[in-house]
């Protein structure tokens, strides 16, 4: 079954809202950890953003998949780059994450039809 990324992503942002308006304090302190992450260093922002896609990969994280494609998308990393990391993705996760590897270029090419 297809996945919209554009809908998923824009489903779990609103419930993320929702939580951050639950418990600020903790999610306060998961943004400053993502923000502090994230930040350029000795590996660029991209990269990161690479890593963390192929990440969501292996751990099966669709709304991960779809935030951090998205924000390649916004980075102007190429659906090359994607596919080649996620060759890598495949070689160290084997059939399972090959199925997540073939699907985390879909939301890249839905954020890149939306844009």
């Amino acid at each position: 079954m297809a996945k919209d990324y554009t809908a998923l992503t824009r489903d779990i942002s609103a419930y993320i809202g929702e939580l951050r308006r639950a418990q600020p304090e903790p999610m306060q302190a998961f943004s400053a950890l993502a923000k502090g992450a994230s930040a350029e260093g000795a590996v660029d922002k991209k990269t990161k953003e690479l890593i963390a896609l192929a990440i969501g990969v292996t751990q099966r994280c669709d709304g991960c998949i779809g935030f951090h494609a998205k924000a390649l998308k916004d980075l102007g990393a190429s659906r090359d780059e994607i596919a080649e990391v996620m060759a890598m993705c495949v070689y160290m996760g084997g059939g399972p994450a090959l199925m997540y590897a073939a699907d985390a270029l879909r939301p890249f090419d839905q954020f890149a039809e939306a844009a």
